[in-house]
């Protein structure tokens, strides 16, 4: 019995060592293998070759594309704003429209007129124009009080010539304790230059209201300065960029609300180089009660006279 089991082993191991010695000998597996790979991918290249279809040119010239500021004009009167870019008018087309929504909404003819710029303060070697606060004359008030002036002088005869071109407040030192208590104020401040130097314990006080003359609030043409500050609109240069003033009233006409706007405009970009370039990256005018209106401030500057001669 023990030989018989013996005998059956020895024929179990031959057989195993046979096939061992087949599977690492034969490349038949390995080789019927890599050919079934190789013949599987070409035929899935030859496929996605056939089902690869020609790209086909749509001519959409004429149809609408939506939302962006690269969209094409509306055709229609009436069309989502949101979807198609912002339309800049004229200075004088939207003076118009703002007329033309006072009457549809049924609002006051009175209501101001405001508009809001935004300036590009830039200038090279990364400095930037200083922000600013200016006074100008313009040529159709819509203002029916006069400003109140205060007048430092210490010549007497000065303070005459004040006093008979419609001076509020005139005189000297002895002004400076009852501004700082507040017992006395004023729209604005202008003064000779002889008295600047005394004034300075107001500079805290009044901050950009004090007599500078860059400002034009320091003069010996003391009848000037009041014609200016009497009737003077001012405006100042809010969050390091933005103009934001009332130029008019919707009682005028197109014509005193245009003059008043370039009258703005033009003293705006005086305030930075005119090589730099232009001074308005964007310009909105509106009412008080309607929606803003953007337009072209360039309509609204004079031309160089090389640009005007060309044209």
């Amino acid at each position: 019995m023990a030989a018989r089991t013996v005998k059956m082993w020895k024929v179990f191991s031959g057989c195993q060592r046979q096939l061992l010695c087949a599977a690492a000998v034969s490349p038949l597996s390995t080789r019927s293998f890599a050919a079934v790979r190789a013949k599987k991918k070409s035929a899935k290249v030859e496929a996605e070759k056939e089902t690869k279809k020609e790209k086909r040119v749509i001519d959409d010239k004429d149809r609408h594309k939506p939302f962006g500021k690269t969209a094409w004009v509306p055709v229609d009167d009436v069309y989502v704003s949101r979807f198609y870019p912002r339309i800049t008018h004229s200075a004088a087309n939207a003076i118009n429209l703002l007329k033309t929504f006072q009457g549809l909404d049924f609002t006051p003819h009175d209501q101001p007129v405001f508009i809001d710029l935004r300036l590009d303060m830039k200038l090279e070697k990364k400095k930037k124009v200083d922000a600013f606060v200016s006074t100008v004359h313009l040529p159709h008030p819509f203002r029916t009080e006069f400003n109140k002036v205060l007048v430092f002088t210490e010549d007497d005869h000065q303070a005459k010539v004040a006093q008979e071109n419609g001076a509020e407040i005139v005189g000297g030192v002895e002004l400076i304790q009852p501004i700082l208590e507040d017992e006395i104020s004023a729209d604005f401040y202008i003064a000779v230059p002889d008295i600047v130097s005394k004034l300075v314990p107001l500079k805290n006080k009044l901050r950009k209201k004090f007599p500078k003359s860059k400002r034009g609030s320091v003069s010996t043409n003391i009848p000037k300065m009041l014609e200016l500050f009497k009737n003077g609109h001012e405006y100042t240069v809010e969050d390091d960029c933005y103009v934001r003033t009332q130029i008019a009233t919707l009682n005028m006409s197109s014509e005193q609300i245009f003059d008043n706007l370039q009258t703005v405009l033009v003293d705006v970009c005086s305030h930075r180089p005119a090589h730099m370039g232009p001074f308005v990256e964007r310009a909105i005018i509106s009412s008080q009660t309607s929606e803003a209106i953007w337009f072209q401030s360039g309509d609204v500057l004079p031309q160089p006279a090389e640009e005007a001669e060309d044209q």
